[in-house]
């Protein structure tokens, strides 16, 4: 008979869970059916990280993100992703938390580079933030060295979070498409090795797949839900400021929710 998986362990219970989503809608992309399926007999708890925005004079790469999202004003925006993100969720039957921190697009250097910075950011705010393009700095797959104190203190949060709630398992992205936010709360995720599952992030495994190196070291293994993929959809059109942006076509692709959890073994010594 097969060892079960962690998640298949934990589900014959009822202990809480806690996700931890790095965007005002990550969660419910990634595993938004397997969160709806399982808070029908559980406390369920999505803790989204970065959740804020800051003032003007902004980036291009974040300009072009308001555009997609229609929606111009960054502090209109957010509040409106916070509002939509809570209703989603309860919806749903979630509890929601959101820690306040700043999106990388948005996220400004603890000591800009040259002096007089404030004339030079009106002018040219990309010298003054830490991940200038989305491109060359946000998707490139490498946490700033001015965000290892920013992990620390997340997980420092988490921790707390995590004696809070009592939670038995903690979700986190897998870093699927190698966005930074992605990648900061897979580290944050990983500081509680005895109850961390990783999701692929949704919908960038559309076109990537996940780092098989980096769970291959951590002995993770792929495992799949398939149930009560037909009202993702709509959970997802919830979100209106990004639905149109992620999926412009129109269509959101009906996907098996892919979750990476450590192989046999060290589920059989758990």
């Amino acid at each position: 008979m097969p060892l079960q998986s962690r998640v298949e362990i934990s589900m014959a219970g009822d202990a809480p869970w806690l996700f931890l989503s790095p965007h005002l809608d990550d969660a419910v992309l990634s595993c938004g059916a397997l969160i709806e399926a399982q808070a029908r007999g559980r406390q369920i708890i999505v803790a989204t990280l970065f959740t804020e925005s800051t003032p003007p004079p902004h980036t291009r790469a974040a300009g072009s993100f308001m555009r997609q999202c229609t929606v111009l004003d960054a502090g209109e925006l957010f509040r409106a992703r916070q509002a939509e993100d809570r209703a989603v969720l309860q919806d749903m039957g979630v509890q929601s938390i959101h820690l306040g921190e700043v999106d990388a697009l948005f996220r400004r250097r603890r000591k800009p580079p040259i002096l007089g910075s404030s004339a030079w950011e009106r002018l040219l705010p990309e010298l003054t933030h830490r991940y200038p393009t989305y491109r060359f700095d946000i998707a490139l797959g490498r946490i700033a060295k001015g965000d290892q104190q920013l992990i620390r203190q997340l997980r420092g949060d988490v921790a707390g979070l995590m004696a809070q709630t009592k939670a038995e398992l903690l979700f986190c992205p897998a870093g699927v498409g190698k966005h930074v936010d992605h990648l900061i709360t897979r580290e944050v995720g990983k500081g509680h090795p005895e109850n961390v599952v990783m999701y692929s992030d949704f919908p960038y495994d559309l076109t990537a797949g996940p780092d098989q190196p980096h769970m291959s070291k951590m002995g993770f293994v792929p495992w799949t839900w398939d149930t009560g993929l037909d009202v993702k959809p709509g959970r997802i059109r919830q979100y209106a400021t990004q639905a149109d942006a992620l999926f412009p076509d129109g269509a959101i692709p009906y996907r098996a929710e892919t979750y990476f959890v450590p192989g046999p073994i060290k589920d059989a010594i758990r």
